[in-house]
């Protein structure tokens, strides 16, 4: 890619996936420094409260999770449902379903009959 291509900014629904996934991790990277923490409560006499560190660090970022993998995939669904996916066909031709015509006039395709190739299993 050798420039900006403004067609591919992330739109809102996207933005906002992006979001809760950044927030998930965040969350997720977060909770060993929850479980020293806890220790060190616990390890000072707060042992309800090391629990309830841990244990609150743990469930928020399981919550996180939960809610990035459940707006990816609708956000998912919602692409390819609506065609989000702008697929072209390598070769510039119009129609990328209608096979080209056996014999083809093209200088540089090169026509293999059956003993020229293999089948890989």
């Amino acid at each position: 890619m050798t420039g900006w291509d403004a067609q591919r900014i992330p739109d809102t629904p996207a933005r906002a996936v992006l979001a809760v996934t950044l927030l998930a991790l965040l969350l997720v990277a977060a909770v060993p420094a929850a479980l020293l923490a806890a220790v060190v409560m616990m390890a000072l006499g707060h042992v309800i409260g090391g629990l309830a560190v841990f244990g609150g660090s743990v469930l928020a970022a399981a919550l996180a999770v939960a809610v990035a993998g459940i707006s990816g995939i609708r956000h998912l669904r919602k692409l390819i449902a609506g065609h989000g996916f702008r697929v072209e066909p390598l070769d510039g031709s119009q129609y990328p379903d209608v096979a080209e015509p056996g014999d083809s006039d093209h200088a540089n395709v090169v026509q293999l009959d059956r003993s020229q190739y293999t089948e890989v299993r």
